[in-house]
């Protein structure tokens, strides 16, 4: 509701469950929105589990500064968690989930959209993975423990909220009882790093303890079906199932002795929910019956009957089943505030748990895939030998992935511009010289031979084309909203790929907007944000003249009689063309639209305008004159007068003052033409 976002009640909310008089113990008295935040959240789960949310016991802020910002659009055009159909498969985070809890599992997401900034963590992230890489035997031996693990984030969220299962007690204890092992194996590591979870390590031994002392070791899933409670944990209890199990040997007894007695051989005792415990006989042995026996209830080849013994020893046995049921419950119940009671160490654990798991899965990536280790300094270069793209070199194919270096340098080599054709690997080559940034800084090894990354402080992305139709944004909208944002929030720490820039307009406008932008992430406000810059307006190879932190590279490819192929190599140098023609009869465009841009294009590079002022673009071999005969108009030259004037004039033939008239009437017609 609205009335839980106000700041006096949220912070009552907030106060009122940890039992603080402030907030200052947390580090957030004096973050009043991150305060209603949170009181609104206490407030909703208390409405909606009805508990007192025993297991939630603290606050931690999260500090924005601390890790590397992603937004939306690098997040998508990644595919960090996603692919670009939506789906988790065939993302960087499938790619690298190699974990086998759930907590490793989120631990990876976690860091996969929160890469860190700080260069210790990174280092002892890098070293731990660099001791399991190089240790197949002891990564294995500490995967195949870490398999026996459960789900004990979800299992203790179930246990503190009173919801939890038998079933759910008996996988914490099987999970905790992997725990020794686990400790074991890290002890015998090299790995200085590991010290932050060894030292810190903790067995729940009295946690494993309480739950093997009273629950049995296969329990049933539902607590009503009983058998629950190991022998010796209660007297009562064991009395109450003394009794049920020598009574139901004296109805066995008595059953033997009643046949034996009456000389009825079909003699039975039965049960049910209506009269309980009772003897039938068939119809044919009636005579037969004693006269203590009380007829209950009479069936088409039977009669059922009771007798005072029977019914004083049904009291106590059934009486006794149902108290046996009320006192599991009641031992399993208090089993379970006891556990809980335990929550913060089990979450510590579980936390530790987690990114071990997350950091052996990096292993056995780095293992699979000949990943290196990255050197991650605080510099200002990222250079990179033969990098790959680590999804795309997944994908089956008859090429082989060509693998490409880069070098950025925010000092000499700050904006790379790009060009080649379509199809050639711009795109990939951008994404995973950032990809290749993004897993150095998650503590993860590379695709690459060798790898330098000084720290980036944010990632930008400006690839792929959309439109939020919805919205009422175009194409070229959307475009401009992203670039904005790069441009009013990079700084000289941040790592920009830019695909296409100005695509969406005209080719003036495009390659105007494109070329201011490089100038801006150039200059002075920007220097140093290093940028990879796809294009296909030749134009911005010219910006190397101009700026000196400018650099030309293109994709190498090879043309055979019209046709082109791709080397999919990153050379230094300029495309002289995009072959755009070529590309789209890979695409299967008919052969007549091929010949016809061709016609077209040739038309384009020859000049814009004929003799008598047509467009050269509409020229065709079969149709000389598309538009029908044209008839010379009275203003047969497009020229302009200036252009017309300066065509009459005879140098060699005028005067020195001649000439200076002349000067003069040009400048005034000039000066006409532009008012």
């Amino acid at each position: 509701e609205e009335w839980t976002f106000g700041q006096s009640q949220s912070r009552r909310s907030l106060l009122e469950h940890f039992k603080t008089q402030s907030l200052e113990g947390f580090g957030c008295e004096n973050l009043q929105k991150a305060a209603i935040a949170a009181g609104a959240l206490i407030q909703y789960l208390q409405e909606t589990q009805k508990t007192a949310l025993s297991h939630i016991n603290a606050l931690s802020t999260f500090n924005i500064n601390s890790y590397m910002m992603l937004d939306q659009a690098t997040t998508k055009s990644l595919e960090l968690a996603q692919a670009s159909d939506g789906s988790r498969k065939n993302s960087l985070l499938a790619l690298l989930d190699l974990s086998n809890t759930p907590l490793g599992a989120r631990r990876i997401k976690d860091w996969l959209l929160k890469p860190l900034i700080r260069l210790p963590e990174i280092q002892e992230r890098l070293e731990i993975v660099q001791e399991f890489k190089n240790d197949p035997l002891q990564r294995n031996a500490v995967r195949e423990q870490l398999k026996k693990i459960y789900d004990l984030e979800r299992l203790l969220g179930r246990i503190s909220l009173s919801m939890g299962s038998p079933r759910d007690l008996a996988a914490l204890k099987s999970s905790i009882q992997t725990f020794p092992a686990i400790k074991y194996l890290l002890d015998r590591c090299q790995a200085q790093a590991l010290k932050k979870y060894t030292s810190c390590w903790d067995n729940l031994e009295s946690v494993f303890l309480r739950i093997d002392n009273m629950i049995v070791e296969d329990p049933p899933f539902d607590l009503k079906n009983g058998n629950l409670i190991k022998p010796g944990c209660d007297e009562e209890l064991d009395r109450l199932k003394t009794i049920t199990r020598e009574g139901k040997q004296w109805i066995a007894r008595l059953e033997a002795s009643e046949r034996e007695a009456t000389g009825i051989p079909l003699l039975k005792i039965g049960y049910n929910k209506i009269y309980g415990y009772y003897f039938e006989v068939t119809k044919k042995n009636i005579h037969r019956v004693p006269e203590e026996y009380i007829r209950k209830q009479s069936l088409v080849n039977a009669e059922r009957y009771i007798s005072p013994e029977l019914k004083k020893y049904e009291i106590e046995i059934v009486g006794a089943e149902e108290k046996i049921l009320e006192l599991e419950q009641n031992l399993f119940r208090q089993t379970l505030k006891d556990v809980a009671s335990e929550s913060a160490r089990i979450q510590r654990m579980a936390k530790v748990i987690g990114e071990v798991d997350a950091l052996l899965a990096f292993a056995e990536v780095a293992h699979r895939y000949n990943y290196c280790r990255p050197d991650v300094n605080d510099g200002t270069m990222i250079r990179v030998e033969n990098g790959r793209h680590p999804l795309v070199e997944q994908i089956e194919t008859s090429d082989k992935f060509i693998p490409n270096d880069v070098c950025l340098d925010s000092a000499a080599e700050q904006i790379l511009i790009i060009t080649g054709p379509n199809m050639a690997g711009k795109s990939t080559y951008l994404r995973q010289v950032a990809i290749i940034v993004l897993m150095a800084q998650i503590g993860c090894f590379v695709p690459a031979d060798s790898a330098e990354v000084s720290l980036v402080d944010r990632i930008f992305s400006r690839v792929g084309a959309q439109d939020y139709l919805l919205k009422g944004q175009s194409t070229f909208m959307v475009e401009m909203n992203e670039t904005a944002n790069i441009l009013n929030n990079a700084t000289a720490q941040s790592l920009i790929i830019l695909d296409e820039i100005g695509r969406g307009t005209s080719t003036f406008d495009g390659i105007s907007i494109a070329w201011s932008i490089v100038e801006r992430l150039h200059g002075s406000e920007n220097l140093g944000a290093k940028t990879l810059f796809a294009t296909h307006y030749h134009e911005l190879t010219d910006l190397t003249a101009v700026l000196p932190r400018v650099k030309n590279f293109t994709v190498q490819i090879k043309e055979w009689n019209d046709e082109i192929l791709f080397l999919r190599k990153i050379i230094p140098g300029m495309a002289d063309k995009s072959y755009g023609i070529q590309v789209a009869r890979l695409a299967g465009l008919p052969p007549q639209v091929l010949e016809r841009a061709k016609e077209i294009l040739m038309n384009l590079e020859n000049g814009e305008f004929d003799e008598v002022g047509m467009p050269k673009i509409s020229h065709s071999q079969d149709h000389p004159n598309p538009s029908g005969t044209q008839q010379l108009t009275l203003f047969n030259d497009p020229s302009t007068p200036l252009i017309q004037k300066l065509k009459e004039i005879d140098p060699d033939s005028l005067t020195p003052r001649q000439a200076l008239d002349k000067l003069y009437e040009l400048i005034k017609i000039f000066r006409g033409a532009k008012s």
